[in-house]
């Protein structure tokens, strides 16, 4: 169909209608003369807008009702009536079909106006290619991409678009995918490269569509440059890289830190801990200048009292005997003479405590083991002790279990001398002492009981400390060595000492000592 406008549409119309009225007015006695308006109403397809029709289709309806009525009115024919009324019916029903196609022709130009645009104004570049892989169709916007004029891409083959290394290979390829023809959407992971007319080279990203009409295969290219996004990659790649070189450095210099802090901790662990050891060893120094203070205090009042009492009471009893020069005078000579003797024991077994705790500390006493009978062995040594008791005081003494013991018999004895003189110095006349000893489980067990002035709690952490007293005995001789010589005797035969006293009530000490040769620690000791 011609493609008029509305002018020529108009003119045509108008042309068609003045004949269609000439030719009615010379055939008067034809209705057929009238079809001629029929051709304007048709016409009026090009012209714009629907009034054209209707106008067209309302005058060709007056004019041939108004030829009717003339004719009828002058012959009175009825096929006349018949023609005429069927001209009307063609008028119509042109125009209810002239309106129709104009709606279509509406709808036809709506959209090909918009493809049209589409694909003027698209912003991707769109390439059709037949069957041939000739092209077809090209958008403004991928000539301007490849750099040429639309009517020079037109008619030559799509390869022309591709650099000149990819080319021949292209063709196979093209081939292959019109026998196969697939969709192949944007993005599909190939690094795909285009040409400009200049010859340089861009990276691109390459849709493909395809459709048939009239059996031959069509391909739809749309295309993008990414040359803009590629840039960026690059930039994010090697911003990437300088990123992974920041982190590894700071990676590196934080290994390097932890090392030196690590060392640095090391170093400050290390000198905390001599502090620590230095902190140690003071508060030990302190302690000790503390204890030897101590020590000092208890043995100088220790020292004037044990030591000035028994000197006193000789020098006393010496100037008395000078006094006592006749026979009758013999019985005080004989008391005052006992009085030093007493006096001299006194300072020799204070000496002798000195002497034992000197070769303690030095380490000049040792055990010498050896087997012996305990039971006969405390019993010898109870009936020694029993010289020393005081008026009315008594010791009773028993055994149980087996007889035989492996230790240092000796150690044992001066344990025992210490424990039973402590309890009848601090018994009261007419008390008892009461010694027990057994065997059991390869263990001997030896307990002194007495009813004595006890010992206090308070006093009792201290006990085996040198030179200590409890607050009750300080009006009773003793050097306060005895219990610290006797832990020390303990330790070389390795045993252990308990005590269970109250006082005014009375203390029980209880020794335990290991008297089987295979565990008495023999072999710890020198002699």
């Amino acid at each position: 169909m011609p493609k008029l406008n509305s002018k020529q549409a108009s003119l045509y119309a108008a042309l068609a209608f003045i004949l269609t009225i000439i030719l009615s007015i010379f055939f008067q006695g034809s209705a057929i003369s009238l079809s001629g308006l029929l051709i304007v109403i048709f016409l009026s397809v090009f012209v714009t807008g629907k009034q054209s029709t209707i106008v067209a289709s309302v005058i060709s309806v007056f004019v041939v009702l108004t030829f009717s009525f003339l004719t009828i009115y002058n012959s009175k024919n009825i096929e006349l009536v018949t023609q005429f009324f069927f001209i009307l019916f063609l008028i119509l029903f042109t125009t209810v079909i002239t309106l129709y196609i104009k709606q279509l022709l509406m709808h036809i130009q709506f959209d090909e106006s918009h493809m049209t645009s589409l694909f003027e104004n698209a912003t991707e570049g769109i390439i059709l290619t037949n069957s041939k892989g000739s092209i077809v169709l090209v958008n403004p916007a991928a000539a301007k991409m490849f750099a040429y004029d639309v009517d020079e891409l037109v008619g030559n083959p799509v390869e022309v678009l591709l650099p000149t290394r990819y080319r021949a290979g292209h063709v196979q390829l093209r081939d292959g995918f019109y026998h196969k023809p697939k969709n192949r959407d944007m993005g599909s992971g190939r690094d795909l490269f285009a040409q400009r007319k200049d010859g340089t080279n861009f990276p691109v990203e390459v849709s493909l569509s395809h459709y048939k009409q009239k059996e031959e295969t069509y391909v739809i290219a749309f295309v993008v440059d990414i040359t803009h996004r590629k840039e960026i990659e690059r930039s994010m790649l090697q911003q990437r890289e300088q990123l992974e070189k920041v982190t590894n450095d700071i990676r590196k210099l934080n290994a390097e830190l932890e090392a030196k802090v690590e060392e640095r901790t090391i170093i400050l662990k290390e000198a905390l801990q001599r502090l620590e050891q230095s902190q140690v060893e003071l508060s030990e120094a302190l302690d000790k200048e503390r204890q030897l203070n101590e020590i000092k205090s208890r043995f100088v009042s220790m020292a004037s009292h044990e030591f000035r009492t028994p000197l006193s009471t000789v020098l006393s009893s010496v100037s008395l005997l000078a006094k006592y020069t006749t026979s009758e005078d013999q019985p005080k000579r004989d008391r005052h003479i006992d009085k030093i003797r007493g006096s001299v024991k006194h300072l020799n077994d204070l000496l002798e405590d000195f002497l034992s705790l000197d070769k303690l500390d030095e380490g000049k006493v040792g055990a010498q083991f050896g087997e012996f009978n305990l039971h006969e062995w405390v019993h010898d040594t109870v009936e020694e002790m029993k010289g020393l008791i005081k008026h009315g005081q008594h010791i009773e003494y028993t055994h149980e279990g087996e007889d035989m013991a492996y230790s240092d018999k000796k150690l044992v004895k001066n344990i025992l001398i210490n424990l039973i003189s402590n309890a009848i110095k601090f018994s009261p006349d007419n008390g008892t002492i009461n010694i027990k000893s057994s065997i059991k489980n390869d263990t001997a067990r030896i307990s002194v009981k007495d009813e004595g002035i006890g010992i206090s709690e308070e006093d009792q952490k201290h006990l085996f400390s040198s030179f200590f007293r409890g607050k009750n005995a300080i009006n009773i001789q003793g050097t306060g060595l005895g219990l610290h010589i006797v832990k020390h005797y303990l330790d070389l035969i390795s045993g252990s000492i308990d005590l269970c006293s109250h006082l005014n009530k009375g203390t029980t000490f209880t020794i335990t000592i290991p008297v089987n040769k295979n565990n008495n620690g023999e072999d710890n000791f020198s002699y």
